[in-house]
């Protein structure tokens, strides 16, 4: 468990994550009952040519198929730390216009706790979802600009 644990967050903090300009599409499931944000989030992508997720870059396709093969008998929570060390730095290199599909989302959620903060952070991003990034965010934490 242990050593597949290592390597996943290896591929979280190595590969690629990058995205182009005004091409990112979040989404937030984490603590959810349903997954409906993910399927619509996927849904755009498909619709709308040049979009992307996590799951199309070289680090969220390299997970996606690592724990597809074997979970390596991960919790929940390392699970998600591997996502969110992946996020935190698809998100610091990101630029432009993001796309978030997160209705509901916990305020523990990945995206609360670590996308959203570091899209504040993030001066190359100026709005989710058409509309400023700190009007948007404080709809889901609270922070100081």
């Amino acid at each position: 468990m242990k050593q597949f644990f290592c390597e996943a967050m290896k591929v979280a903090e190595t590969y690629d994550v990058s995205t182009p300009e005004d091409s990112l599409v979040l989404y937030s499931v984490s603590f959810l009952r349903t997954k409906e944000n993910r399927e619509l989030a996927f849904q755009y992508v498909k619709e709308h040519s040049g979009f992307v997720t996590i799951e199309n870059t070289l680090c969220g396709s390299k997970l996606v198929e690592m724990f597809l093969s074997d979970k390596g008998n991960l919790t929940d929570e390392e699970i998600a730390s591997i996502w969110a060390a992946a996020s935190e730095r698809m998100i610091k290199n990101a630029k432009g216009k993001v796309t978030a599909f997160v209705k509901g989302a916990d305020p523990r959620s990945v995206f609360c706790r670590v996308e959203l903060v570091n899209i504040l952070e993030n001066q190359l991003i100026m709005t989710i979802n058409g509309e400023d990034k700190h009007l948007f965010a404080s709809k889901y934490i609270k922070y100081e600009k």
